[in-house]
């Protein structure tokens, strides 16, 4: 018996039944209004910002001011990766690229991940000659201008508060944005100290600070969407309790070859084998099944092949891919 797309055809000489069925109708929404707009704002505001910060930091002679520069134009290519990659994963599939491109997102991640690291690299290569060599620093212009940079990378953190828990992109740009004012917040107290103190060496210093803050908040996200490109199990899917699930399921004698990986930042997709001596009348089972990882294990693409069981499957060994 095989079954696909709610629909059934039965065949006795068949000993196995597969089964598919789709989700996304009542799954993830890609790149709502919300998100569009808190795009373009977030790149508009801190094109602007970088502009501002290339100009003032020239003008104090401030390797902080350049160095957060460089970081809030990687943030603006982060960005713009982020938004275009959500849309390229709204393409319908096609005979050559069935899944259309969800996956750019999640080449996206990896981009953006790199890119703030070799940011990072550059800025501490500049700091280490700077502290060696330290310059005056105008540390009023330094202060107003970190102030201000507080300001847009709060207001364009709060843009993407809301999808956060749900895209890995939408989550890399909120906590880039959040992370950005925290450094701001970092520069404008390195400003006040080099005010009252005249330490210029603090400058170099704190450009240094941040690059081990945009470390520390892109490591994560350089590993998670790593993992994602290698089809691992996204974070958040315990597969052992998903196995667990289907092995409960009414008639199913046991499960294997399950497979779980993201089609893109903000979809799972599954494959499994279930064996059922007692096969399924109708596509009502295949339905259900659908239903229960939806809710449960917001996985939303899922294929199922059902087999009887009187005959041993190559991948049924849980080395086999």
């Amino acid at each position: 018996m095989a079954m696909t797309n709610n629909r059934s055809h039965h065949d006795p000489g068949e000993g196995h039944g597969h089964g598919h069925h789709h989700g996304h109708e009542k799954g993830h929404a890609h790149a709502p209004p919300g998100n569009n707009m808190a795009f373009a704002v977030g790149i508009a505001l801190n094109l602007g910002f970088v502009v501002a910060e290339v100009v003032y930091g020239l003008i104090a002679n401030s390797l902080a001011l350049l160095s957060d520069a460089g970081h809030n134009l990687s943030d603006v290519l982060g960005l713009l990766i982020a938004w275009g990659a959500i849309h390229l994963g709204r393409s319908l599939p096609t005979k050559r690229r069935t899944y259309g491109l969800r996956r750019s997102s999640i080449l996206a991640a990896v981009v953006n991940a790199v890119v703030l690291l070799v940011a990072v690299g550059a800025i501490t290569l500049e700091a280490v000659t700077r502290f060696r060599h330290p310059e005056p620093v105008l540390a009023d212009v330094v202060i107003w201008v970190a102030a201000a940079g507080i300001a847009i990378n709060a207001v364009t953190a709060l843009f993407f508060m809301a999808g956060r828990k749900h895209d890995l992109n939408i989550r890399g740009a909120f906590l880039h944005m959040a992370a950005d004012a925290v450094i701001s917040a970092g520069v404008v107290v390195a400003g006040l100290v080099i005010r009252a103190t005249g330490w210029q060496w603090l400058d170099p210093v704190t450009s240094i600070v941040i690059g081990l803050l945009i470390v520390w908040g892109t490591w994560g996200l350089l590993r998670e969407s790593v993992n994602l490109a290698m089809d691992a199990v996204p974070e958040g899917i315990d597969l052992p309790a998903v196995e667990e699930h289907l092995a409960r399921l009414p008639g199913v004698q046991s499960v294997h070859d399950l497979h779980i990986w993201g089609m893109s930042t903000t979809e799972t997709a599954l494959t499994v084998h279930l064996v059922m001596p007692r096969l399924p009348e109708s596509d009502g089972f295949l339905a259900m099944v659908c239903d229960d990882l939806r809710a449960h294990f917001d996985i939303h693409h899922v294929t199922v092949q059902i087999e009887h069981g009187d005959a041993d499957c190559s991948q049924a060994p849980a080395h086999v891919v």
